[in-house]
């Protein structure tokens, strides 16, 4: 196996991983069962200097690691992709790092996964076969992992897909129970995409997953200071959070409401700008809202977690009626919240669309989808990460939600009338 030489910045990286985060003793292969988390009281060890290159037929993958670890590696299809589950790392990689195409490779992500538990997923060009190896390099103080690609029939890859050992999905945490007495409307705030799924990048290699989650903190501490809600988010770190345990977080917490909040990306149009909000329908409102739900709907794939839909069966035994009261709702808050909006940031032109977004398939929860605007705007980026404009667009968002909310609470939690 070809050896690659670290380059000072990775080796000061790794060096100083090994003095503060310590070794995660384990197999340097791929080993069967569920990969133990990283200790809590340990920073984790870093993860630097990747690297691509392709060998004739082969392509390989390479990372160095500041510690040796077990290693888990599965392959899925649907499409086909090489996943390697490992201890919770530091990825101090660079910033484009795998996202262009190479040799076998189509793309690769990594980031966490879970509390504990990191991720690096390859989307594959064509079906292929993956080896790891992890050796020890500059005398035991650093590990390399290389991922070994060589091309296989695509009987053998699915042969191979059937044959893999099932990975661990991503597991919810509980959530935190209400105060006996506490009454308040429950608001989740749902920031899209997370750890291993960056979501849209735009201008300036700003990534969807920080943006709104910088302004979901904002907007919760906003919701907060009236003391009128108990705002919960589906994730408040930079952690993957699958589609369903989204929906399920509304769902367990009793939530009056639900905000989905992302940013989009038009790469082919960086001139289009302003925010849109979405409902969930069956059938899309427009071309663009299809393409964006189809894109939204692909998350649990891009971490490489094949999560089943369960909303078709608990709409079934709900039924109908209580499907369309709670879209009639959430068309509602949705008008609102575009009414809102509009007076003091910039509004896509067409700002209320629907789609069939599965983040948006809970059948009692009124739920939206806000696309704050286009990362690949180099004006809405920049206002988006502005926190004068953070604050003065929670505040707006937050008179929606007063507005939508106050029929519900003279009632003393009624549901709103209807539009």
């Amino acid at each position: 196996m070809t050896h690659i030489r670290l380059n000072s910045l990775a080796l000061g990286a790794l060096a100083l991983a090994l003095l503060f985060g310590g070794p995660v003793v384990g197999q340097p292969k791929p080993v069967p069962g569920p990969i133990p988390a990283a200790p809590t009281s340990l920073k984790p060890p870093v993860a630097a200097d990747g690297q691509i290159r392709v060998d004739q037929d082969k392509t390989v993958l390479s990372v160095m690691l500041a510690a040796k670890m077990p290693l888990k590696l599965a392959v899925m299809s649907k499409p086909d992709r090489v996943i390697v589950d490992l201890p919770e790392v530091n990825f101090q990689l660079a910033p484009d790092f795998g996202r262009k195409p190479s040799g076998l490779i189509r793309s690769a992500r990594f980031g966490l996964f879970a509390p504990g538990r990191s991720r690096i997923v390859i989307e594959l060009a064509r079906p292929a076969s993956p080896i790891a190896e992890l050796g020890e390099v500059l005398g035991g103080a650093a590990y390399k992992l290389d991922l070994i690609l060589e091309p296989i029939s695509a009987e053998a890859f699915q042969r191979a897909v059937q044959a893999s050992a099932p990975l661990e999905e991503a597991k919810k945490t509980d959530l935190p129970l209400a105060p006996q007495g506490d009454s308040r409307p429950v608001i989740v705030l749902d920031p899209g995409h997370g750890g291993i799924d960056n979501g849209a990048t735009g201008f300036g290699q700003s990534l969807e997953k920080d943006v709104v989650l910088g302004f979901a903190r904002e907007l919760k501490a906003k919701l907060e200071e009236g003391g009128k809600y108990r705002v919960v988010m589906t994730r408040d770190r930079d952690v993957f959070v699958s589609l369903g345990d989204r929906v399920k977080t509304a769902q367990k917490s009793g939530a009056a409401l639900f905000i989905s909040i992302h940013a989009d990306t038009l790469s082919a149009a960086p001139s289009v700008r302003g925010f849109t909000v979405y409902t969930g329908s069956e059938k899309a409102s427009d071309a663009e809202a299809a393409r964006l739900a189809e894109a939204e709907n692909l998350s649990d794939q891009i971490a490489g977690a094949d999560n089943e839909d369960e909303s078709d069966e608990i709409a079934g035994i709900l039924g109908d009626l209580t499907l369309r009261e709670t879209r009639s709702y959430s068309h509602l808050f949705a008008r609102t919240l575009v009414g809102q909006m509009s007076g003091g940031t910039k509004a896509n032109k067409n700002p209320h669309r629907s789609a069939r977004f599965r983040v948006l398939r809970a059948p009692d929860v009124p739920s939206v989808l806000l696309e704050l605007g286009y990362l690949s705007s180099k004006a809405d980026a920049e206002m988006m990460q502005d926190p004068a404009w953070r604050g003065q667009t929670a505040s707006t968002i937050v008179a929606a939600v007063n507005n939508f909310m106050a029929p519900r609470m003279a009632v003393g939690g009624a549901p709103p009338p209807k539009p």
